[in-house]
């Protein structure tokens, strides 16, 4: 069986495609790859950000950047802006890459903390190169500089390209609806999928990537859903696309409303608009309208309403259905998190591909790791809403007051007390992204380490003031986001 397996993959968009370019890569021709697509599954669409790590499964593909870029009409990113999110009025960015210098006894934000409080430092953010970068509207790619990306570029077509990747691999795509998913009686394992056509479609491995559907993890094996809305009460999205009225900025822009939050975020030959909101605290009209009044450019298509629900497939891995994007759990984009779960997804299934046969530890280790990312990923959502002085509604009266989990609860109380953040086991964002948020948003930490208190006064500033003249420096070396993508990946007018 090793070499004659059958995998199916349900349905297309980012999640499809990215799975199936995965597995043909990764297998070659000793798996028979079938991916069927319809428009009934469909896809969302607004996956347009992402977080240096899809650099890796680029890479992990052999996709050359450049080129990759000039198909997706794709940008750089260097960060997320966050407005309005810690009070009406304020901004931060949480941005890749490290701020400042760290040492291995303690990070950077305890001798900054020192240094802040006895005036001898700017801002937090101001010794982040990142953020430099950013805000001078610049960038290069020099793995040197301490600068770290992602892209911004369109979904659609990042599928499209990995749909003409999979197909030279050996993947086949069909094309129709599914009728019927038939299961075996002895285990209930997934046998066999019937399309209206009546073409009987059989395998040994299915992968579902039909979105919010779930039509294998949920529909036909009823799997479980763990609901987070008490703790993630954005419940709906309108997304919209509108024409670009200048160069674009390299970072995505995450506003913060009276029920939600809007994003922008700059590609080549467009802007990518959305607002996040919930239900219970704005209707869908008035949700339109506020969007639309915040717009900057001409509006290119018709608003298009989006409802989830935040939460996760009790088991991602659930007999010979493996759930892939949106099928195997939703949190809001807020953090550019949703390509990541695909790509950790699909790579974690191919390093625990079954052999002869599906053994159920297998299952629930890939379970358990999956159930750890989307906690944790959940938690730093969470952060967001929870670490607010917003008054002004009661939507963020509701996020500031609520219980949240206790690995939240306990993570918040550290960095109070101690300005450290402790990363655990092979969670997500790092210790640096949990202290810029916490940081940017209005918690002020109690004390620093004391390992601190080995510098002098003169030796504090001489840090500092080192940090800054090195950023300098390199940024008088970054030619503007424009004029490098225009050297290296500009894409042709659409």
């Amino acid at each position: 069986m090793k070499n004659n397996q059958t995998i199916i993959i349900v349905g297309g968009g980012s999640a499809g495609w990215m799975s199936a370019a995965a597995l043909s890569n990764a297998f070659g021709a000793t798996k028979k790859i079938v991916l069927i697509e319809s428009d009934a599954i469909g896809t969302v669409g607004v996956g347009e950000a992402t977080i240096p790590a899809v650099k890796s499964f680029n890479k992990l593909l052999g996709i050359d950047e450049a080129e990759f870029l000039k198909v997706t009409q794709g940008t750089f990113k260097l960060g997320i802006q966050f407005e309005n999110w810690g009070a009406q009025g304020d901004a931060y960015m949480h941005p890749f890459g490290l701020v400042g210098k760290d040492s291995w006894m303690a990070n950077f934000q305890h001798f900054w903390l020192k240094a802040k409080r006895m005036g001898l430092a700017k801002s937090y953010f101001d010794y982040s190169l990142n953020i430099r970068t950013a805000k001078s509207n610049k960038f290069f790619i020099d793995p040197n500089s301490g600068v770290d990306y992602a892209y911004h570029f369109d979904a659609g077509l990042y599928a499209a390209y990995l749909r003409k990747y999979s197909e030279a691999r050996g993947v086949v795509r069909i094309e129709g609806m599914i009728d019927k998913v038939q299961t075996r009686s002895e285990n209930g394992f997934i046998e066999s999928l019937t399309l209206q056509s009546g073409e009987v479609i059989k395998g040994d491995i299915f992968v579902d990537c039909s979105g919010f559907r779930a039509l294998l993890i949920e529909h036909t094996l009823h799997t479980g859903f763990e609901d987070w809305s008490h703790w993630l009460p954005c419940d709906r999205a309108v997304a919209v696309q509108t024409e670009s009225v200048g160069e674009p900025i390299p970072y995505t822009r995450s506003i913060a409303h009276r029920s939600g939050w809007q994003w922008r975020i700059p590609l080549q030959h467009r802007v990518g608009n959305g607002l996040v909101y919930c239900s219970r605290y704005s209707s869908d009209e008035d949700a339109k309208k506020l969007l639309l009044e915040n717009l900057e450019g001409t509006v290119k298509t018709e608003p298009r309403l989006i409802k989830f629900r935040t939460g996760r497939a009790i088991k991602q891995w659930n007999k010979n259905c493996i759930a892939i994007g949106l099928a195997s759990g939703f949190l809001e984009p807020l953090e550019s998190t949703s390509l990541h779960l695909i790509q950790t997804g699909v790579v974690r299934l191919i390093r625990m591909f079954p052999g002869d046969a599906i053994n159920q530890s297998e299952i629930d280790e890939y379970n358990r790791q999956s159930q750890f990312e989307y906690e944790r990923i959940r938690d730093f959502i969470i952060l967001h809403y929870h670490v607010t002085q917003r008054t002004d509604s009661p939507f963020w009266n509701y996020c500031r007051t609520m219980s949240i989990p206790e690995t939240l609860a306990r993570k918040i109380q550290v960095y109070k007390n101690t300005t450290s953040v402790f990363k655990e086991q092979d969670e997500l964002f790092h210790e640096g992204s949990w202290q810029q948020v916490m940081l940017g948003q209005g918690i002020t930490p109690q004390d620093y380490h004391p390992v601190v208190d080995k510098l002098s006064d003169e030796e504090l500033v001489r840090l500092m003031s080192s940090i800054e003249s090195e950023h300098d420096q390199r940024l008088m070396q970054f030619p503007g986001h424009q004029q490098f993508i225009t050297h290296y990946c500009k894409a042709l007018a659409p």
